[in-house]
């Protein structure tokens, strides 16, 4: 069965053992499917955003393409940080590099009041956004105060905003109220 997903590259389409990689071609290894750092096969996530935790896209540019798995393939999962729907595969097909502008479209086209918003608040912890995408999120999800408080520590540098929760959340515990 052919899997869909996103694997993410440097700004040069190469992974991070330096291999470039071309649009609309396919890949093999050789070999047993090995679900390490230095495993064998091919890395990609179901979702964009989970395909951020592999590469340092608040640091630098990046690319993520849509990617297709024609082969044998194993599926992980990362509990320690809630990641699930990572894939490793002996064959895969590179089927399109995003353009950035289709990638901040997807996030800002969600309900700000949806499930959705959970995997725009990793995007935005994870993705290095431009002055004029912080503004549309911004204006998009003024409403969400978790996705505001992200975008203030992760793309503002306000480190303050996540210290001045916590010191709430302590207050309200210390008054007897349970805090979840």
């Amino acid at each position: 069965m052919d899997i869909k997903g996103y694997k993410a590259f440097d700004k040069n389409k190469k992974n991070v053992y330096g291999a470039a990689f071309e649009e609309g071609k396919i890949y093999e290894v050789d070999g047993p499917l090995e679900c390490k750092k230095d495993g064998n096969g091919f890395h990609f996530c179901e979702r964009l955003e989970d395909c951020l935790r592999y590469v340092p896209a608040l640091e630098e540019e990046i690319k993520i393409a849509r990617v297709t798995s024609l082969g044998d393939y194993l599926e992980t999962e990362d509990k320690d940080y809630g990641y699930d729907g990572i894939y490793i595969c002996n064959r895969i097909r590179i089927d399109q590099f995003l353009k950035r502008p289709e990638i901040i479209e997807w996030y800002l086209k969600q309900s700000p009041f949806s499930y959705a918003v959970f995997r725009t608040i990793r995007f935005l912890s994870s993705y290095r956004l431009t002055p004029e995408e912080i503004e549309q999120f911004k204006e998009h999800y003024k409403d969400s105060q978790r996705v505001m408080a992200t975008i203030a520590y992760y793309q503002e540098g306000n480190h303050e905003v996540f210290e001045k929760s916590l010191i709430n959340k302590q207050k309200i515990k210390m008054k007897g109220t349970k805090v979840c």
